[in-house]
């Protein structure tokens, strides 16, 4: 709920199995002659993004997570297995490979730990149990199921 998706200039590509939370501002970029070149936002799949993150015209791979109030800006890439820890800014055009990345400004703290990586499979399978579990729930009654 209340998250933004915008693709007015640019195409958004959220891959399979991800989820976007609570709160997310998700953006791109847009051309601007003479001054910026327009850029997607690309976010692979079993991505998760914490609640209110914000992604702006950026590509965020498979695997990989992003913390609750993290900024990723324009052109930064989050490589598969990169952690975005909470409240993190990732700047412009940054590179992050797989790790724990923390702070404004950005570095990189240490690798990834294996709990770390359960969690993110944990967070991944949780939301799409939960999201099956809801269409479930708010699924049309079919043909045959009698009209109350």
């Amino acid at each position: 709920p209340m998250s933004v998706i915008r693709g007015d200039f640019e195409s958004v590509e959220i891959g399979a199995r991800s989820n976007v939370q609570d709160g997310c501002i998700l953006h791109v970029r847009g051309h601007f002659p003479n001054r910026q070149e327009g850029n997607a936002l690309r976010i692979g799949e079993e991505v998760s993004l914490g609640h209110a993150c914000c992604l702006h015209a950026c590509t965020v791979e498979a695997r990989s997570m992003i913390g609750i109030r993290a900024v990723v800006l324009d052109l930064a890439t989050i490589r598969e297995g990169a952690l975005i820890a909470a409240g993190a800014v990732v700047p412009p055009g940054m590179d992050c490979g797989p790790g724990v990345w923390v702070g404004n400004p950005l570095r990189r703290l240490r690798d990834v730990k294996e709990a770390e990586r359960d969690m993110l499979r944990w967070t991944v399978e949780h939301y799409v149990s939960l999201k099956e579990e809801w269409r479930a729930h708010l699924a049309p009654p079919s043909p045959s199921t009698p009209q109350a």
